[in-house]
């Protein structure tokens, strides 16, 4: 699928599992225009892995900082909410993600991630023997992270293979760069983080940047 950036996240119900064992239906579009928040929505290959811990540890850590950015973190998998629950019943010395308390999409029929186009396909094949298209690859996930504002307009989408883990400052330093852009109508030069200098979009803006740096 072509880019979602500068477009409006899909419109879809999906199966999610929360920290107390609850299932029930999140659209992440809606979560972002109903509740007029940013939303980070990061992607994960399987539960019980290897990297994928690390990470939903991370984004837990971090998340404070994603709440005082008025973010709301979800993470997402092909798992179903089952599968998803035992692991939030798994202690993090068993290498679970016990203490992880922001919600987990548990797209087990991959509507969501068929759309986004991020699952690990190589080929598909129609079998005329059996009538059905078989694929190729683990039709798991990649690492996909998208950064959705309080309009359902998607500002940043990534995909990392599944053997690199993310860096959640960044993520943190997107959001900042995003909210200056929406709140003082300036354009983020490359490595800006909060506190520095960003620039007018214009011929004079980017001359005077660039004398100064």
């Amino acid at each position: 699928m072509a880019t979602l950036v500068g477009k409006k996240f899909p419109d879809l119900n999906v199966d999610a599992m929360n920290d107390m064992g609850d299932t029930f239906k999140l659209n992440v579009l809606k979560e972002a225009k109903n509740k007029g928040k940013k939303v980070l929505l990061f992607w994960y290959p399987k539960d019980f892995t290897f990297v994928c811990p690390t990470e939903l540890h991370a984004f837990e850590a971090a998340l404070a900082e994603f709440e005082e950015r008025n973010t709301i973190v979800i993470g997402a998998s092909c798992d179903t909410p089952e599968v998803h629950f035992a692991w939030l019943s798994t202690s993090k010395d068993n290498g679970g993600i016990e203490g992880v308390s922001y919600s987990l999409l548990a797209d087990s029929n991959r509507n969501l991630s068929s759309i986004l186009g991020i699952l690990d396909i190589t080929n598909e094949t129609f079998d005329e023997a059996s009538q059905t298209i078989q694929v190729e690859g683990d039709n798991v996930t990649y690492r996909a992270t998208y950064l959705i504002d309080e309009e359902g307009t998607v500002f940043h989408e990534g995909i990392n293979h599944m053997p690199v883990g993310r860096n959640v400052n960044e993520f943190l330093r997107l959001i900042d760069a995003y909210a200056h852009v929406q709140s003082h109508g300036e354009v983020c030069p490359a490595n800006w983080e909060e506190g520095k200098d960003a620039m007018n979009a214009t011929r004079n803006g980017v001359a005077d940047y660039l004398s100064k740096h």
